[in-house]
């Protein structure tokens, strides 16, 4: 177990920069090791991908990663790569001159980690030799497979075909959201034997969690301004429960100036490729979408997610707000819902062929929106996990709801329901009891009922946040199946009557800013703390380093990296190589450019030193340099990197010896240190690169002192 935890450690610092795993890592490592089957369930950001590729590491074969979407799959052979780790995929949107390629590296061993769809894994596996060592095949978005999941794809049923073809390679099952009954058919259908199940924490106390009732369509679009303003520098998701209402909201942002894109299953493949690729590239602010849009998208720097309508159950909910923040840093998920959702989502559940189910997982998102108590303790215990603490970062803790006396407005809004006859829904409610004079409200005589205008004295929005309380107290009903008509229930009947007391929270007036950008009018920046500013200036860096390497901003480094160099101000390749989140080979890559910008900052006039540290030879040495690269890159002499070489094999901290000296090399320096020890060097430096025997006599005492020890 030790070993495999110093290896696997020894790993993850090295291609990704982290000095320790997050919980559960290591476990679920440990078994795919052990060549064990298990089922892991970790929410979005959770780090599933880890348990797969440091396996793919430290394993003979290759890794097969099943996934059904392509952009997961780009974005992450582009991360792999760039941390030096060799990945691949296949895939419908590559050539197949490009695909047999990949296939042909794969037999040759020059890749550690596959990606490929299920369909085409189902096509090719036949072809495969049983030459091809498969140490792990990982399953991604697993609850695909079973019809309890909220994602079913019938593809995913015939991946059983792994197990008969390869019955004794482990197959590791992922997942972000799967209940009990979703984890057992997992397990069943892919015929996993005697599967070890993890279940991580669902709780991502990064991401802020906020509801609101709907204050209309001008309002919700000023709140959404009013993010892509704080995170200017960043990205955003509005999700909208029809194609129109994305294409409207898209439509909006743009009229203000904002750069935002539409993202639907109605548009053409070409269409949504484009539109994704300009997301996560950074090219626009936000996306407006359905839920058609987001599985697979790991970019990190998605820093708000917003709902304009309410989800259909706590699974699709949890799993959209999941794809901000997944970085770690501070992230908002704002919901927006309406009793005229629900109606619309009661609908697509009444078409369903799994009615009851739907209707109970509609009825829990239901109860969510309309809490009272901490947000993140309910979401928690929907996954089966208990919080014994209010989380401090959702809207009922942070401004917990002031109650008053609501006798008055729920005696007038239950005596006009009666009045109608209960054949009027909320907004024409609201109209009659603000005395609004729209067509068909004098048409059907409702002016002329006692409480007309009866609440003249409250806006809009100040009646529907009340009514909206009054449903959920169960004062009143909706009548879904009547055209979405309000009903007085028994116990609203019995207030009405006995004219009781009724608590509501407080309406609180939503925030207002306009949202709208002039061009006449200059934008004033806010004020930035040094912090900051630095923030901005590596983040500026980072852009600039993107484009030209034409990938996205956070497959050069995370938002997170970059908070902890704001942290650290690495001013040499030393320091900047022991940030968190920077790798070997990121280190040898970008050092310079961000330490430059650090350098600049902090107004250290002079010039970047030679790199005379052994350290970062190491470095460069296990990034792949020769001895003339890492010479060339120091601006030293490569008998200098040599004895850098010598004195790093002296301190235990190189123990592979291949790349830089020849076992034929090494024989020969012996054979002269013991023969004529005293001209050794002027007699090697005719053989050999002076510098190399140093590395040798280094090597024999590394030798000599390990063969002691054992």
């Amino acid at each position: 177990m030790l070993d495999i935890q110093e290896r696997a450690t020894a790993l993850l610092r090295r291609f990704y920069g982290y000095n320790s795993f997050r919980p559960l890592q290591l476990d679920i490592i440990t078994t795919a090791l052990q060549r064990r089957d298990c089922v892991v369930l970790m929410p979005t950001g959770g780090g599933k991908s880890i348990c797969y590729q440091i396996p793919a590491m430290m394993g003979d074969g290759v890794v097969i990663v099943v996934s059904p979407l392509i952009a997961l799959m780009k974005d992450q052979v582009t991360a792999l790569t760039s941390n030096g780790i060799p990945a691949a995929a296949v895939n419908s949107m590559q050539t197949e001159v490009e695909n047999h390629h990949i296939m042909q590296q794969l037999f040759t061993g020059r890749i550690k980690i596959l990606y490929i769809s299920p369909e085409r894994l189902l096509m090719e596996i036949d072809r495969w030799s049983r030459d091809l060592k498969i140490s792990l095949v990982a399953i991604d978005e697993a609850h695909c497979i079973s019809q309890w999941g909220h994602d079913f794809r019938p593809d995913y049923t015939r991946l059983a075909k792994i197990k008969e073809l390869y019955p004794h390679v482990p197959i590791m099952a992922l997942t972000a959201t799967a209940d009990r009954l979703t984890r057992e058919d997992i397990a069943r259908q892919l015929r996993l034997h005697d599967p070890k199940i993890y279940i991580g924490s669902f709780d991502r106390p990064n991401i802020s969690l906020r509801v609101m009732i709907d204050p209309g369509k001008g309002k919700r679009v000023n709140y959404i301004c009013s993010l892509i303003d704080r995170y200017r520098h960043d990205s955003g998701i509005v999700y909208c429960i029809s194609r129109k209402r994305a294409e409207s909201m898209n439509a909006e942002l743009k009229l203000r100036g904002y750069k935002s894109v539409v993202y639907h299953a109605g548009l053409s493949v070409t269409e949504r490729n484009a539109a994704q690729d300009k997301f996560i590239s950074g090219d626009v602010q936000v996306v407006c979408a359905t839920v058609a849009f987001g599985m697979g998208i790991d970019k990190s720097n998605i820093r708000w997610v917003v709902h304009n309508n309410m989800p259909r159950n706590i699974e699709s909910y949890y799993q959209e707000i999941g794809r901000a923040g997944r970085d770690g840093v501070k992230a908002e998920a704002v919901m927006f819902y309406s009793y005229g959702d629900i109606a619309t989502l009661q609908s697509f559940v009444d078409e369903s062929g799994q009615q009851s189910i739907n209707t109970e997982k509609l009825n829990r998102m239901k109860e969510y929106a309309e809490a009272s108590l901490c947000r993140r303790r309910i979401l928690l215990s929907y996954f089966n996990e208990t919080m014994e603490h209010d989380c401090g970062n959702c809207d009922v803790c942070l401004n917990p709801p002031e109650r008053m006396d609501g006798t008055t407005p729920v005696l007038k809004a239950l005596s006009a329901i009666v009045r109608v006859n209960g054949m009027v829904g909320v907004t024409m409610l609201i109209d009659i009891l603000r005395g609004a004079s729209r067509q068909e409200l004098i048409q059907r005589g409702y002016h002329q009922i006692k409480t007309y205008g009866a609440g003249r004295d409250m806006s809009f929005a100040e009646w529907n946040n009340y009514i909206s309380q009054m449903i959920q107290l169960g004062l009143i009903d909706i009548a879904y199946n009547e055209g979405n008509h309000l009903k007085l229930t028994s116990y609203g009947a019995k207030v009405l009557t006995e004219r009781s007391q009724v608590m509501l929270a407080k309406y609180i007036p939503f925030e207002r800013s306009s949202g709208k950008r002039t061009k006449s009018k200059e934008v004033v920046e806010p004020q930035l703390t040094p912090a900051e500013r630095l923030l901005e200036l590596l983040k500026e860096v980072r852009l600039k380093l993107a484009r030209k390497e034409q990938v996205p901003p956070y497959i050069v480094f995370s938002d997170k990296a970059l908070l902890e160099m704001v942290r650290v101000e690495p001013t040499d390749m030393e320091s900047f190589s022991k940030v968190e989140g920077v790798g070997e080979k990121k280190t040898v890559k970008y050092w310079k450019p961000f330490v430059t910008a650090i350098r600049k900052f902090k107004g250290i006039s002079e010039p970047l030193g030679t790199g005379l540290s052994h350290e970062e030879t190491l470095l460069l040495l296990n990034a792949g340099y020769d001895v003339e690269a890492i010479a060339e890159a120091k601006n030293i002499k490569p008998q200098t990197v040599y004895n850098h070489i010598a004195s790093l094999i002296r301190e235990d901290k190189l123990s592979e010896f291949s790349s830089v000296i020849t076992r034929e090399q090494y024989l020969r320096v012996m054979e002269v240190a013991k023969s004529n020890p005293e001209d050794m060097y002027l007699i090697l430096a005719k053989e050999m690169p002076v510098g190399l025997p140093a590395v040798a006599l280094a090597m024999s005492d590394f030798l000599l002192r390990h063969k002691a020890n054992s």
